[in-house]
């Protein structure tokens, strides 16, 4: 059974996930089986990154094109005000912010210097991104109420278009502040006239996010965030809270980012997973945004978002070879139907099962594992397979006849 008997409304004000509503409403009913609750997480749901790479296919797509990113996006992130005219063959779009950018050159530098971050010395301070010695991002100052109100105004502008969402990068619980040659600096705190600390700097950008929410309560809003923002994350306050203050948590390079390692350390792939069960926890769905390169980093990262699914979460890739509609890779379209239980460690592998097939993935660093597998079993690409080897880092998504209930 699916807990659809509130109000949407008042699902998203309460910002839980539906596990914790059906705990809450029917406690003791064998309605709220881990079945119940997850019908539909084998179902991959396909986000776009419509970069400008991608305006081929948006500028004057004919209807058929048209239908089908319609039948395949479950969500397009975009760019206004290019996509604002596009909106009316799309509407599930989704536009881009920065949380805290001010541009080097723009207007608003020029108008609000204010608005800037300084460290100690009166030296203005940037995002370290892509610097090379000439950033092109100045840090605007999210504590102060003047900034935050002109960021907020230019979401309510586009929203105002028609755009279903807003996806908001650099949503940074942890330092990314610098000079101008990419080295930290601690900025000063405008409230206290001290140097900022990380509490408050987490403080600040946290209520920030909070007034974002309160002022967009029925706005997609994906935060593009730091997952390992804090040591100890799960117990840190203000990520919850900005947690909370999102639909979606956005994962850059997701389970093929290069640093991840085995097991249950600050960088373990487990403790990824572990990271995004607990957004899951908070009320929100996951986008991972794959960034592999190969056809095995492609299933090895579809792997990873089947392992985490609770059916409100989105794999992203932005590879043309795989991701555009003259090249559509049939793994981002699968459904495999109901997981039937959470994911388990199986003859040293991360497994789950599925009503139509199952995940298996060995983490990263991992020596070389065979196993039999059991039942009918075939690949995406429809070859049999009674046996598997699997090196570390790689995955196998395997599929069965059956009738999805």
């Amino acid at each position: 059974m699916k807990i659809n008997f509130l109000p949407l409304s008042v699902k998203k004000y309460l910002r839980i996930s539906p596990y914790f509503l059906c705990v809450l409403f029917l406690f003791g009913s064998s309605a709220c089986s881990y079945e119940d609750t997850h019908a539909i997480a084998g179902k991959v749901g396909f986000f776009k990154h419509a970069n400008t790479a991608f305006d081929s296919y948006t500028t004057k797509p004919d209807a058929k094109q048209q239908q089908w990113m319609q039948s395949h996006y479950q969500g397009i992130l975009t760019y206004t005000p290019y996509f604002d005219t596009r909106l009316s063959w799309y509407p599930n779009a989704w536009f881009y912010i920065d949380s805290y950018a001010i541009y080097v050159n723009s207007d608003i530098a020029q108008k609000h210097p204010e608005w800037i971050m300084q460290d100690a010395q009166k030296n203005r301070l940037y995002i370290p991104w892509e610097c090379h010695g000439k950033c092109e991002q100045f840090v605007g100052d999210f504590s102060n109420p003047d900034f935050k109100k002109y960021k907020i105004e230019e979401i309510r502008t586009a929203l105002a278009k028609g755009y279903q969402g807003v996806w908001i990068d650099d949503v940074n619980l942890t330092w990314r502040v610098s000079d101008n040659n990419e080295i930290h600096r601690i900025p000063m705190d405008r409230l206290t006239n001290k140097p900022m600390t990380l509490t408050d700097w987490q403080r600040y950008f946290t209520e920030f996010m909070e007034e974002i929410r309160r002022a967009f309560p029925s706005a997609k809003i994906a935060h593009n965030a730091i997952w390992y923002a804090d040591t100890m994350t799960t117990e840190n306050p203000f990520i919850n809270r900005q947690i909370k203050a999102a639909d979606y948590i956005n994962i850059e390079r997701a389970g093929n980012d290069s640093g991840l390692t085995a097991g249950n350390d600050r960088w373990g792939y487990e403790t990824f997973l572990h990271y995004l069960d607990y957004v899951h926890q908070q009320g929100a769905g996951s986008i991972l945004m794959d960034f592999g390169t190969t056809a095995t980093e492609r299933e090895y990262g579809l792997a990873t978002a089947l392992l985490i699914s609770n059916g409100n979460d989105f794999i992203s890739s932005n590879h043309p070879d795989w991701t555009t509609p003259d090249h559509w890779w049939p793994g981002y379209a699968l459904n495999l139907g109901k997981a039937l239980k959470p994911r388990y460690s199986w003859q040293g592998l991360l497994r789950r099962d599925f009503e139509c097939g199952q995940v298996l993935l060995n983490q990263p660093q991992l020596p070389e594992k065979t196993v039999t597998l059991e039942g009918d079993l075939h690949t995406i690409d429809g070859t049999a397979v009674k046996q598997l080897k699997l090196q570390g880092k790689t995955a196998a998504v395997l599929l069965k006849s059956c009738t999805r209930k």
